[in-house]
């Protein structure tokens, strides 16, 4: 199953001019609403922590060796001090990064779905920012609007669930899967009347195996999407057919 590494942005010390948090604060709001959309979705995911830096988030994605690096940021174009006057979102990548660059486009084209400004949505190379350029994955650094713009800050506030929803999709697209609607975790059992059932890491009967469930084996499911459950069985995540699970 891909996977990726997500990095909300650690910077508690950049304020929204709402007053209502912090660009830390609202990228890990933003990263949590992300997970079960990714669990559902069949994408397994690591994540840094409020306490760590850029630096030591990247130490941690190079350790984890996801398929792919995700930076969660707002930007600001002033001092934080008075209402910027910019705004927009846009997606880095670095350059010369194929896979980066897909991303980066991926995303742009998704948030633009639900951004007020569409135009504002862009992409753009840089090998200024540490995390599009140190990663050993490809990786994608977004900054998500202008905290120091009001309206900016207030559709961020707004907008946390459609925003993850939305990077999950171009996720999804990017690794070539389907995307899974959220549902509650369900618990189910294997009814394949005596015989084994595959866990495999997608949504085909080509897939690999990750595991063999017996019938009657306790699983659950996070999602469905065209014939397959997204489940956790024993600890392992994976798709199964759902033919033969029993909700």
């Amino acid at each position: 199953m891909p996977s990726v590494f997500l990095s909300p942005s650690t910077q508690e010390y950049n304020p929204y001019i709402t007053g209502s948090g912090s660009e830390e604060y609202w990228m890990n709001q933003i990263a949590d609403a992300m997970e079960p959309y990714l669990r559902a979705s069949g994408i397994r995911f690591t994540r840094n922590t409020p306490d760590m830096t850029a630096a030591s988030s990247i130490r941690q994605g190079n350790q984890d060796n996801p398929d792919f690096y995700l930076a969660l940021h707002s930007n600001a174009s002033g001092d934080g001090t008075s209402e910027g006057r910019q705004r927009g979102i846009i997606a880095f990548h670095y350059p010369g990064s194929v896979n980066g660059q897909r991303g980066a486009e991926l995303i742009a084209n998704n948030l633009r779905r639900i951004y007020p400004l569409p135009d504002l949505v862009t992409t753009r190379a840089t090998t200024s920012l540490g995390e599009v350029r140190q990663p050993r994955m490809p990786a994608v650094l977004v900054e998500i609007g202008y905290h120091d713009n009001t309206a900016d800050a207030l559709w961020i506030e707004s907008n946390v669930v459609n925003i993850a929803r939305e990077l999950v999709r171009s996720l999804t697209e990017y690794f070539g899967i389907p995307f899974v609607e959220i549902c509650m975790d369900q618990p189910a059992t294997v009814a394949t009347s005596g015989s084994i059932l595959n866990l495999r890491a997608g949504p085909t009967t080509a897939s690999p195996v990750l595991a063999r469930m017996p019938n009657g084996a306790a699983l659950t499911v996070c999602g469905e999407s065209n014939g397959w459950y997204t489940v956790t069985y024993n600890g392992i995540q994976g798709y199964a057919a759902a033919p033969y699970v029993r909700l």
